[in-house]
């Protein structure tokens, strides 16, 4: 199971973004995550297209869009613009989640579909289809910072049996990445309930060194599924 980096910006000194997305890209990042909030689908309000434009310019990485907002078939096609390889929906802000996966696709970008805390997994077996890729989120979603929920690991366990069990149109095409609370402390045991790409915000950009943070990350990844194999 390949293991990728995403650091979130949301936690990222924005008046010195460009070079702080240059030191994680350097430092070995797959990804670059932003996190896109509205005020109103989450109690929190962040950046628009504008800003994934100015992370573009400064990144070869693939930018990873989490909509966090509601109606985005609004935004879609903006975000798709400025940048953006992959967009993650919220299935409660749409009310024709096929439709809006199929916007996403349609642009050239990764459809993902994102799960809170407290969101049923059922979603997954209507539109594995229309999907490349589940956002696990493991804190309620709106700040950066936050603490692991435990029983995020239970719930990521039944996910990558559903999307294992779903045969060709899951198992090996659909990818699980998790984001909230990961550190280099619990990082391994999320890696072997079957997470792929971890979003790191605080744990990345809070750190005096940011790249050592991805390697520190990345390296108990890699030990927790050596000790599997």
């Amino acid at each position: 199971m390949k293991i990728e980096i995403a650091p979130s910006i949301l936690s990222a000194d924005f008046t010195r973004l460009g070079e702080q997305v240059a030191t994680v890209e350097a430092g070995g990042a797959d990804y670059i995550h932003v996190d896109v909030m509205d005020g109103h689908f989450v109690p929190n309000m962040t950046i628009g297209p504008l800003i994934v434009e100015a992370v573009r310019r400064s990144t070869s990485l693939p930018i990873d869009v989490h909509l966090m907002i509601e109606h985005p078939d609004n935004f879609i096609p903006a975000f798709a613009k400025a940048g953006a390889a992959m967009i993650s929906i919220h299935p409660e802000t749409t009310a024709h989640l096929h439709r809006s996966l199929g916007l996403i696709r349609s642009q050239g970008c990764r459809a993902g579909l994102v799960f809170n805390p407290a969101t049923p997994l059922g979603y997954i077996e209507e539109a594995i289809e229309e999907i490349d890729y589940v956002l696990l989120m493991s804190v309620n979603p709106g700040f950066g910072g936050q603490k692991f929920i435990p029983s995020s690991l239970g719930k990521l366990r039944r996910l990558r049996e559903m999307i294992n069990n779903a045969g060709e149109l899951g198992a090996g095409r659909v990818r699980i990445e998790i984001d909230g609370g990961i550190t280099p402390e619990n990082i391994g045991e999320v890696a072997a309930a079957g997470a792929e790409i971890f979003v790191a915000g605080s744990s990345v950009f809070a750190q005096p060194d940011p790249a050592a943070a991805i390697g520190r990350l990345r390296a108990a990844a890699r030990l927790a599924e050596s000790r599997l194999a």
